[in-house]
């Protein structure tokens, strides 16, 4: 598989070979579909909780007689049928939202996702990406005089100016190879790596 290197002007100066068992797997939506929601059902939190019938804010008394009023039969407001009352099966943080996702899918959903991006023509590689200072215009200069407004930067890893450079642009994100994700190579429209990050993900994901 060859991979399209970018100059500083966004054209392509050359090209780079690549693993077709990364970069040039055939599409399986199936296996993105559950690595996906996988990687997004086990960054959930599991924070939420709702109040049971017992823990609810709520009067013991009665709140009409038990007959001659027509109203149907109350106990008490703490009913699950009453507003304000509590649940009959109530969320609590220690529900387990985990999915399970084998390692060799894992790394075959993830080449599959690059070899779409790559096809697609969403995946490009430039032959490296750092700032001199933790300056917002540095990157977004740089990515401006590329023709790229929004973006993944990937590289072989982060240093600090490059994080600190990124982190305030709504549409560009920079993150180590190691560190790259199936959710974010899907969101953002362009994505750029490395040379040196190119080599680390095959490695990876062979």
């Amino acid at each position: 598989m060859e991979l399209q290197v970018l100059n500083a002007q966004g054209k392509a100066a050359s090209t780079l070979a690549a693993s077709d068992a990364v970069f040039a797997r055939e599409y399986n939506e199936a296996l993105v579909h559950q690595v996906v929601v996988g990687f997004q059902a086990n960054a959930r939190s599991g924070n939420r909780a709702q109040m049971t019938r017992a823990e609810v804010r709520h009067s013991t008394k009665k709140p009409w007689k038990q007959k001659g009023t027509g109203n149907a039969r109350a106990g008490m407001t703490s009913s699950p049928i009453w507003r304000g009352g509590g649940r009959a099966f109530p969320n609590k943080p220690d529900e387990n939202f985990s999915h399970k996702i084998n390692r060799k899918m894992f790394r075959a959903g993830m080449a599959t996702i690059l070899s779409q991006l790559a096809r697609d023509g969403r995946l490009s590689v430039v032959e490296n990406f750092a700032v001199d200072a933790p300056k917002t215009k540095l990157v977004a200069g740089a990515l401006k005089d590329m023709g790229i407004s929004e973006a993944l930067i990937v590289t072989d890893s982060i240093d600090n100016n490059l994080y600190l450079a990124t982190r305030n642009l709504p549409h560009v994100a920079a993150v180590a190879a190691h560190n790259v994700d199936p959710v974010s190579l899907l969101n953002f429209k362009r994505v750029l790596f490395t040379k040196a990050a190119v080599a680390k993900i095959e490695e990876s994901y062979k």
